[in-house]
């Protein structure tokens, strides 16, 4: 038998949390060689601004087996009142093989990117970081929001995005109610990029929306939003002035417009990255080298996060008897 998990279902058991500690320990498992990870397949349909991804992953220590198909259109908010991202996770017994879950990914797919963050700001913001911020106001930012509160000590969080002023408000007092701290209106992404001490960019923007000196000395930058090649949120000279640590290297040479880029126009080299999360979490790896360095977070997504979260919500959901019972076999 499997569970058959509705995103409200999902959203009773996945705490952010909750997907911190298991993402952390994905990566760990990934740098340990411990994790199996096919590189996603990607498809790109131009006509219809749509990104789809088939993500599978194995992590053997923690015996999380699973997939996730999950697709990004833009204009399904306008156009057909749906979420821009939908996903689809499959849960497997990794002595068996069966199938024992199929839920929504649209929820955990924000969380776990919201998670990711998380991570990275526990191991590379500064301790005494006492301002976050968020560029963008969409389900993305939202959870960024909450893994900046959830990683650290903040105690005001700056947003900003290009929406009207009411929906900036609701999304600010969204945040405010959810992380219970003091949540501000930005006039500009200059404002608040120079301002923050950690900051996360979670945009569609397809060209640079922030500039090398906006960054305050020390910061810690979350870029999540730009994860096809051709786009990037970030422009050349932060590329240049930041010691960056990539989700995973050969991922981001794929798929991460941010870095391809200015690689591509000979300003910067792969060989520059300082690293991979998994190496940060496990030690290997420093996360700052100094309090006036300004850190960078490249992520454009794996699978192991995906899993990880999936198989979490998995026996939450069985410890818990929430979901409905369904035999593929019958």
């Amino acid at each position: 038998m499997a569970l058959l998990l509705n995103r409200s279902d999902v959203q009773q058991v996945l705490t952010m949390s909750k997907a911190i500690d298991v993402v952390e320990a994905a990566f760990g498992e990934l740098a340990d060689a411990t994790a199996e990870m096919p590189p996603r397949t990607v498809m790109i349909d131009p006509a219809v601004g749509g990104w789809i991804a088939y993500m599978p992953a194995y992590l053997k220590s923690g015996g999380a087996l699973g997939a996730k198909a999950v697709t990004v259109y833009k204009d399904n908010p306008s156009k057909f009142d749906l979420p821009t991202t939908i996903g689809t996770i499959l849960v497997q017994n990794n002595e068996t093989g069966e199938v024992v879950a199929a839920m929504d990914g649209g929820y955990l797919t924000a969380v776990r990117t919201g998670a990711v963050s998380g991570v990275a700001t526990r191991h590379m913001a500064r301790g005494d970081s006492k301002v976050g911020g968020v560029l963008g106001a969409g389900v993305q930012a939202r959870q960024q929001a909450i893994a900046i509160a959830e990683a650290s000590n903040v105690e005001t969080i700056l947003t900003f995005s290009l929406d009207d002023d009411a929906s900036r408000r609701e999304f600010a007092g969204w945040v405010a109610d959810q992380t219970g701290l003091d949540v501000r209106l930005a006039s500009s992404g200059e404002e608040l990029c120079r301002e923050s001490d950690i900051v996360a960019l979670a945009t569609t923007a397809a060209n640079p929306i922030v500039s090398a000196e906006w960054w305050k000395a020390g910061a810690h930058i979350n870029a999540i939003g730009s994860h096809a090649p051709g786009v990037r949120e970030l422009d050349t000279a932060t590329i240049q002035r930041t010691r960056i640590i990539c989700d995973q290297l050969e991922a981001c040479m794929v798929e991460a417009g941010d870095l391809q880029i200015p690689v591509e126009d000979g300003d910067y080299a792969w060989s520059d990255v300082s690293g991979n999360l998994g190496d940060v979490v496990n030690g290997d790896t420093p996360g700052r080298t100094s309090d006036d360095e300004v850190t960078l977070f490249k992520s454009v997504g794996l699978a192991i996060q995906d899993i990880s979260c999936a198989a979490l919500v998995y026996r939450e959901a069985v410890a818990n008897g929430i979901g409905q019972e369904f035999n593929f076999s019958a």
